[in-house]
């Protein structure tokens, strides 16, 4: 399930210093397999017992470390008598899922009688050299929820008042424990209570029994002399608004494990062959963080710089900087990073809003909700192509509440450009502040220490929240606030995610006002009264409502008795509290577009409308910036099958959230405003596009032309620019269609856009709106004759090609006909199976063709795609026959 570590171990002759052995590069062995898990509820000894080699474990399963014990329990097989516990409703079948269905699980207490209310024991051996004992020799716990006692070689090496916190990542010098030969250790795990701090889901799905106890994190062991070098980071000011000379302070975190003084040499080789040294003494024990400032190494003063920059504007160049501690002239340690040379600042706009800008330029932050797997598993490749299709999606941002991922997910987000907003989870023990027992904020603190530590030398990051929902009281935010300045955190902190303003920091000047449930197109350019969800200012959580996945999607976790109509499964699937179903939606469906006849009308329909509200909230933060600085849609991803809150489903298939979303957040991009009829260019990039041509159709349900527009237009860069307005329609019981054409100043296609509007908009009651989950509709808008758009037929030609960058699939699509094609959908699938091949970049779907209209299509393949022997392109739509068409030119493929 992970793929382990690789270490890189050089064989280089040791020196005694102090009597304890310096060694020239760290080793690292990662404990990932050959552990055992059992209940203590079986297991009568303690940890004294448990920890020696000489222990027999009896009945206990064997795991794979990163894993939570239900995790680990379902990989044994132990569950295997309730089928796959993502599909239907086999997950309230686990022992100990007595919790009322649809409540916060974290926020109740666990059942006295469930099996996970009592401590399980992880278990696992590991040999060292007799050389290797020499060394200072370290273990690394990155992950253990709620707490643990953990005993090595019949020792308690802590217990769990202080391995307490799932984020406190805990690093302990077990040289005095360990031996050369074989070696016994022993973790005694307890799940969450109401007064620990865990990794938590919220209404976003349900929780495992557990409540993901466990392991959930990196376990591995370092070498080192007497010093350990920890958390390098490189910290960028740009002394002027230019940035063509970049100021560096390299920081790095020095130990001194032994209790006698240590002197020795600091040096940081910022780029190959490039370093720089000093002298420092490390008193016993003692631990500092060290720093290189630019004003003491000139070297520090980096002219015309190779900067960061997040996707659209500008490539994401890394540097490396290794730093390692001398004693004499041989190294105790040393650690490596990958750094960006950027500055990330915020400010308040005129009007209140929290604005980012990234070397010294706004930036439009647009992005998701993240949520990790409901079991906390990371199979192999998933990750990576989940930052693929963040990117392939065109947006620029990640937002993680809690759910603080491996270390992998930020050096994905450092290679491709992806910004990240990190922060603590509501509506748990982190926000109820009022409950904190004595010592609890102890344990924040020093979780907060941790991932400060960790995150702060990715350039991917954004901005740290100390809450979500609200802000913490003034005393818990001071402390916090100190511990980032402590740990040299780099980048803006804000108080929430809400705007609540504080005492200690002011205004957050951002907002979360919803809405989570379904709102009709219009609803985010009308509200007016700024007030609520629509595109003003930063909304850090937000969405047009449901996600219903695709059929094949909805085929692998609903059974086929329950698939059609909608009932007490797909609820299941749905969300917590006030999401526990998609009615909302449905009536939004009914009442707009008609009443579903069966399953395929109902995901054909709910496709349109994911497109077409995804599009439109994305759409309005564009044209609104900088009065609207920010959008995270909630969510990105889920944490297993789900009906709602999504741009791609749990089996990596993008549906019309999706491709809505893409074709809204185009670097270079032409729209339609529902507010003002407008039809406006939005430039993303950082430089200017002049001789741009933009054209404007607008047709009548019958395909007969209502009004037409060409402008040549030029944009600055990072801007919009109005073309023009169009006409009001006539009220009547129909449809218009807008065909949007943007062109380069050489004639080539850089953006098109297709919209059906109503000739009426949706009224939303702005005035009875109850909470932050939605704004009544007081009228919906009556798409209706969408129904009964005629039937025809489109041509498809297809070929496979290989390239440098990997396999892919071109597709050329027409339109032969005088009718309407609508919502056109490709999927690439095996010709034996039927299934679609996933995951796969399309970089458009869901396309409509005007008559004799024609489209070149490409889906690229990922690297951990399996690509079958025969492929066939399969195209269908609202209004046309299904036809699969070979693939010309496939092959087998690794």
């Amino acid at each position: 399930m992970f793929k382990p570590l690789i270490t890189l171990v050089r064989r280089v002759s040791a020196v005694l210093f102090l009597g304890v052995a310096c060694i020239a590069q760290v080793t690292q062995i990662p404990l990932h397999h050959g552990w055992m898990l059992q209940t203590s509820a079986q297991v009568t000894d303690f940890g004294d017992a448990i920890s020696k080699s000489s222990y027999a474990p009896k009945g206990w399963i064997n795991a794979t470390v990163p894993t939570t014990v239900v995790a680990a329990q379902d990989a044994a097989g132990e569950f295997k008598q309730y089928g796959d516990l993502f599909t239907a409703m086999n997950l309230r079948k686990l022992p100990g899922m007595t919790y009322k269905i649809g409540d916060i699980f974290n926020m109740r207490e666990m059942s006295p009688d469930s099996p996970y209310a009592v401590p399980w024991w992880y278990r696992t051996q590991f040999t060292l050299t007799a050389a290797e004992v020499k060394k200072r020799v370290s273990i690394h716990f990155n992950g253990i929820s709620a707490c643990a006692n953990i005993w090595l070689n019949g020792k308690q090496l802590a217990d769990a008042k202080d391995v307490a916190g799932a984020y406190h990542i805990q690093e302990f010098d077990i040289t005095s424990f360990v031996t050369a030969g074989k070696n016994t250790l022993a973790v005694q795990v307890f799940a969450p209570t109401l007064t620990d701090f865990a990794v938590n889901f919220v209404d976003w799905n349900p929780t495992p029994p557990d409540k993901n106890m466990g392991l959930w994190g990196d376990v591995y062991l370092t070498f080192s002399g007497p010093v350990t070098v920890r958390y390098p980071q490189v910290i960028t000011k740009f002394p002027a608004d230019s940035t063509d000379s970049a100021q560096l302070t390299v920081n790095a975190d020095l130990q001194n494990l032994i209790d006698k003084a240590v002197e020795g040499t600091l040096v940081a080789e910022i780029a190959p062959g490039q370093t720089i040294k000093q002298a420092v003494k490390l008193e016993g024990n003692e631990a500092k963080t060290v720093s290189f400032t630019p004003d003491q190494f000139p070297a520090l003063v980096v002219k015309n710089p190779k900067l960061w920059w997040p996707v659209q504007m500008g490539a994401p160049t890394l540097h490396h900087l290794t730093v390692r501690f001398l004693i004499g002239s041989v190294p105790s340690d040393e650690a490596s990073i990958r750094y960006g040379i950027r500055e990330i600042t915020s400010e308040l706009t005129d009007k209140g809003a929290r604005l980012f800008k990234v070397n010294h330029k706004p930036v439009l932050i647009r992005g998701g909700g993240w949520a990790q797997d409901m079991l906390l598993r990371h199979p192999e490749g998933r990750l990576e192509s989940q930052i693929e299709y963040v990117k392939g999606m065109n947006l620029n941002t990640i937002r993680l509440e809690g759910q603080l991922e491996f270390d992998k997910f930020f050096d994905l987000a450092d290679e491709k450009g992806l910004l990240v907003m990190a922060g603590w989870c509501c509506c748990d023990t982190w926000e109820q502040w009022d409950k904190w027992q004595p010592g609890m904020q102890n344990i924040a603190t020093a979780s907060l220490k941790s991932q400060i530590r960790r995150l702060r030398s990715h350039p991917s990051l954004l901005v740290w929240l100390n809450g979500s929902d609200g802000p913490p009281p003034a005393d818990v935010e001071q402390a916090y606030l100190q511990v980032e300045k402590e740990n040299h955190w780099p980048n803006p902190t804000l108080s929430s995610a809400a705007a609540n303003a504080t005492t200690v920091t002011g205004p957050s000047g951002v907002k979360m006002t919803g809405p989570y449930d379904y709102e009709t197109p219009n609803y985010w350019l009308t509200d007016t009264n700024k007030k609520w969800g629509g595109a003003w200012g930063f909304n850090t959580e937000t969405s047009p409502g449901p996600a219903i996945p695709v059929a094949d999607s909805l085929r692998k976790f609903i059974p086929k008795d329950k698939l059609w109509p909608i009932n007490e499964v797909w609820n299941f699937h749905a969300g917590g509290e006030r999401f526990m179903t998609v009615d909302r939606f449905n009536e939004g469906m009914d009442k707009t577009y008609g009443p579903a006849k069966d399953l395929d009308d109902y995901e054909r329909k709910a496709q349109a409308m994911a497109y077409d509200g995804q599009r439109a909230m994305f759409e309005a933060y564009a044209k609104n910036k900088y009065t609207s600085t920010g959008v995270i849609q909630w969510m990105m991803d889920n944490a297993w099958p789900s009906i709602i809150w999504h741009l791609y489903d749990y089996y990596l298939q993008p549906g019309g959230g999706y491709f809505g979303t893409r074709k809204a957040c185009e670097p270079l991009h032409i729209q339609y405003s529902y507010d003002d009829r407008s039809v406006v260019v939005v430039n993303g990039f950082q430089e200017a596009h002049k001789g741009l041509k933009a054209s404007i159709a607008v047709f009548g349900a019958d395909l007969k032309p209502v009004f037409a527009h060409a402008a040549d237009i030029d944009v600055d860069s990072d801007s919009t620019k109005t073309v023009a307005t169009i006409p009001e329609f006539p009220d009547t019981p129909s449809v218009y269609f807008v065909k949007l054409t943007l062109l380069d100043s050489a004639k080539r296609e850089v953006s098109s856009n297709f919209y059906w509007l109503p000739a009426k908009l949706s009224v939303v009651a702005w005035d009875q709106t109850p909470d932050t989950a939605w704004s009544p509709i007081a009228t919906f808008e009556d798409m209706t004759a969408l129904q009964k758009l005629p039937k025809t037929k489109v041509q498809a030609t297809v070929s496979e090609q290989s390239s440098a960058t990997g396999h892919a699939v071109r597709v050329r699509l027409r339109n032969p006909s005088d009718k309407l094609a609508f919502l056109v959908r490709l999927s690439l699938r095996d010709e034996a199976t039927k299934e679609e091949v996933l995951p796969a970049l399309w970089d458009d779907n869901y396309v409509s063709l005007l008559p004799g209209e024609s489209r070149e299509i490409t889906a690229r393949y990922l690297a951990h795609t399996r690509v079958p022997a025969k492929l066939v392109l399969r195209t269908e739509g609202w209004n046309i026959d299904t036809v699969n068409t070979p693939v010309a030119g496939a092959a087998a493929h690794d």
